[in-house]
């Protein structure tokens, strides 16, 4: 296949050209004009507070403060969330959780959810089109027997590849990094990608945005998922394939992700 014979090519040098770097650099200083635009129409005070929470106990401090401002500078709050959602998104940073918990402790379900299956969508959208652009000798670099195996498995569900993409996306079988980084050199198609993307990120975004109103009660992340969301989410991505478990000899191949998961872990 075509991604064996490029690995075949692999060298141990710095993965991208000074292009491809400079792409990247490129959409690194959008996002900080972005949040820097943000940062000046905010009013004069002491932002030491905003970075990146790692913790529950800095999600709380952070959601504190913000507090503060969503309701008089609604529009500053909602695009700086977006940037850094977007940016972490598209360059594979890890915390989004953190992100999804501060939505809905600071808007509420409905609109959390909104908000963060648009913001999760979009970075995994800009995520996607970057590879495509230059992210396949990176990828190469980090996960060539995973590339190897996602596009034999790409290559068997052509026909039912929506249902497929739904099912990584609702389940944890697949890392998203993995799957927003590797779709566009396996192959998938854009608008299969953005449909399990967006439909498949809802009901994960809606526990965790639903933890976030009670962000107060939360002593870890192991506290957000408990039996009955994970019942309901395994269920969810039972559903998504069922049409492809009625197709003969198809459900051994589900089984092999699983294992990939728990390799990969």
């Amino acid at each position: 296949m075509r991604i064996t014979k490029e690995m075949e090519k692999g060298t141990t040098k710095f993965p991208l050209s000074r292009w491809e770097v400079a792409v990247g650099l490129a959409v690194v200083v959008s996002f900080v004009f972005g949040l820097v635009g943000v940062y000046l129409s905010m009013p004069p005070s002491d932002y030491s507070f905003l970075k990146l929470p790692r913790t529950i106990e800095e999600l709380q401090l952070l959601r504190d403060h913000l507090e503060n401002y969503a309701s008089d500078y609604t529009i500053q709050v909602l695009v700086g969330y977006c940037m850094v959602y977007i940016f972490m998104q598209t360059f594979m940073i890890p915390g989004t959780i953190f992100m999804s918990l501060l939505a809905g402790a600071l808007f509420g379900v409905f609109q959390g959810v909104a908000l963060v299956v648009f913001a999760a969508t979009a970075g995994a959208s800009s995520c996607y089109f970057l590879s495509k652009l230059i992210g396949r000798p990176l990828a190469f670099s980090l996960w060539p027997d995973k590339l190897n195996y996602f596009q034999a498995q790409v290559s068997k569900r052509r026909k039912k590849l929506l249902n497929y993409m739904l099912f990584l996306r609702v389940t944890p079988t697949l890392p998203n990094t993995f799957i927003n980084v590797a779709s566009p050199i396996v192959d998938v198609p854009y608008h299969i990608f953005f449909l399990a993307t967006s439909i498949g990120l809802i009901p994960a975004a809606y526990v965790t945005v639903k933890a976030g109103i009670a962000l107060g009660e939360l002593r870890s992340i192991g506290d957000l998922y408990d039996f009955q969301s994970i019942a309901t989410l395994f269920f969810i991505g039972i559903v998504s394939v069922t049409p492809t478990f009625l197709t003969k000899n198809r459900a051994p191949e589900y089984e092999a992700d699983f294992k990939l998961k728990e390799e990969d872990n």
